[in-house]
């Protein structure tokens, strides 16, 4: 009889296992970006393993009306990413693959991981 308890109640907490939502995954790695720092100077900025499916923007770029933008992303990550022009992803996108990699050209002040 204790058996038959033991195997419904493994079963029954699998099964509940199973329905929960699952939370929201990370893009395992680094995101690398360079930007120009308050004295004018090239500084890197990494993002490590950020959220999927969420809105990053920038912290060191976020303001467009006292900073320039990030420039030369570096997709370290095992996931798409899609870099905007504007802060809260807006504005004109762009999509890396993983291991992708952008010059200089390219502007950004947030990112969206797939």
């Amino acid at each position: 009889m204790h058996l038959r308890q033991t195997v419904a109640a493994a079963a029954a907490s699998f099964a509940l296992l199973l329905a929960l939502p699952n939370p929201a995954g990370a893009a395992v790695g680094e995101f690398r970006y360079t930007y120009y720092d308050d004295f004018g100077n090239r500084a890197a900025g990494v993002l490590v393993e950020p959220d999927s499916r969420t809105c990053v923007t920038l912290p060191e770029v976020a303001d467009p009306d006292t900073t320039e933008p990030a420039f030369a992303p570096q997709n370290f990550t095992g996931s798409t990413v899609t870099v905007f022009t504007g802060s809260d992803c807006d504005g004109d996108y762009y999509s890396l693959r993983p291991g992708g990699r952008a010059s200089d050209r390219l502007k950004l002040r947030s990112a969206l991981f797939s």
